[in-house]
C-alpha cells in the first residue's frame, strides 16, 4: 500500500527529493489557506482512509504551522487515516527547556505534549538539545533523530582544502570535533561571553597557529547570527583568510543573512532543512533512510 506524502508550504522541493528515493510514495492533494479573519482552512482531497500519511513540514516560524498541522492531522484521522508521521527537519520550541526566570514555563515540554497527542511518529534532524538529552524524554510518540554531521563533513572535505573548523561555544565541541574528524580537518572552539541576545564578544584561542587555513564557522542553527558576525569581525581583525559559514538549520531571523554577508563571509552554506537560497547540502537521503 502506497504511503501518501503531504508537502506543507515551503517543503515542496524537499518532498520531491525524498520521493525521488522512495518509489512507493505518492504526493497527496490538499487545500490549506486562511480565512479573511486569520483562521485556518484545511481540506484533504486525497483518499486517506486506511492509509499511512507522511507530512513534510519544517517548523521554522512555527506558530501558524502548529495550528495547520493540528487541524490537518485531526481531519486526516477523522477521514480514517491509519497512521500519521511527521518529517520535521527543523524542530522548533527546543530552547525553553527549563525555567530561567520566575514566571516562565517549560514550553519545549508543552509543544511536545501537543505534537504527541495527535501524531504517531516524528522524524527530525539534529534538534537543538541542551538539558533534554533525548527527545523521548519529552515526546511520548515514536521519535527518530538523524544527524547531518557526515554530510557536512563530506562537503567540507570535498570543497575546502586545508580547513579550520570553528565551533561557536563549548557546547558545540562534541559535534564540531566529530565533523572535523570525518572531514580530516583541524578545529577550535570560540571563547564567548554573551551579555544579551545581540551582544556577544568572542575570541579564538591560539589563532596564530591557523593563519594558513581557511576558517569554516560551523553551527547547528543560525538565528540572529550575532555570534558568527562577531567572529567574522574578529577574523577580519586577525587577517585570516575569508571565512565560510556552514549551518544545518538556516533560520536567519530578520536581516541575519544580509548582515552575515556584509560581515565578510565569503560563502554561506546550509542544509535544506529549511528552504533558503543558501541551501547546498541535501539531507533528503538521511530522511529516506
Amino acid at each position: 500500500m502506497a504511503t501518501i506524502y503531504f508537502a506543507f508550504p515551503g517543503n515542496e522541493s524537499l518532498t520531491q527529493l525524498i520521493l525521488a528515493e522512495e518509489p512507493t510514495g505518492i504526493i497527496g492533494s490538499f487545500e490549506l489557506r486562511n480565512f479573511p479573519d486569520g483562521e485556518t482552512y484545511v481540506r484533504i482531497l486525497s483518499d486517506v482512509k486506511g492509509k499511512e500519511l507522511v507530512i513534510v513540514c519544517s517548523l521554522n516560524q512555527p506558530n501558524n504551522k502548529l495550528i495547520q498541522l493540528y487541524l490537518f492531522s485531526k481531519t486526516a484521522k477523522s477521514l480514517g487515516a491509519s497512521k500519521i508521521k511527521l518529517i520535521c527537519p527543523y524542530l522548533a520550541y527546543m530552547r525553553q527547556d527549563k525555567v530561567f526566570k520566575a514566571g516562565e514555563g517549560i514550553t519545549s515540554h508543552y509543544i511536545a505534549e501537543i505534537l504527541s497527542s495527535y501524531l504517531d511518529e516524528l522524524i527530525t534532524i539534529d534538534p537543538h538539545l541542551h538539558r533534554i538529552k533525548n527527545l523521548n524524554d519529552v515526546y511520548t510518540l515514536k521519535t527518530e533523530v538523524v544527524h547531518a554531521a557526515g554530510l557536512i563533513a563530506d562537503w567540507i572535505k570535498n570543497s575546502i582544502p586545508n580547513a579550520l573548523l570553528i565551533g561557536p561555544d563549548s557546547e558545540s565541541e562534541q559535534w564540531v570535533s566529530k565533523v572535523a574528524a570525518k572531514a580530516g580537518a583541524a578545529y577550535t572552539i570560540l571563547e564567548k561571553v554573551r551579555s544579551g541576545d545581540k551582544n556577544v564578544k568572542v575570541s579564538i584561542p591560539h589563532v596564530e597557529k591557523y593563519k594558513d587555513r581557511t576558517p569554516v564557522l560551523v553551527d547547528d542553527i543560525i538565528s540572529t547570527g550575532r555570534t558568527m558576525i562577531e567572529t567574522l569581525n574578529h577574523l577580519k581583525d586577525l587577517n585570516m583568510k575569508a571565512p565560510i559559514c556552514v549551518v544545518i538549520h538556516p533560520v536567519f531571523s530578520e536581516d541575519a543573512y544580509t548582515l552575515l554577508k556584509a560581515a565578510g563571509a565569503s560563502r554561506i552554506v546550509s542544509c535544506n532543512t529549511i528552504s533558503h537560497e543558501s541551501n547546498v547540502i541535501d539531507i533528503s537521503s538521511l530522511l529516506v533512510k
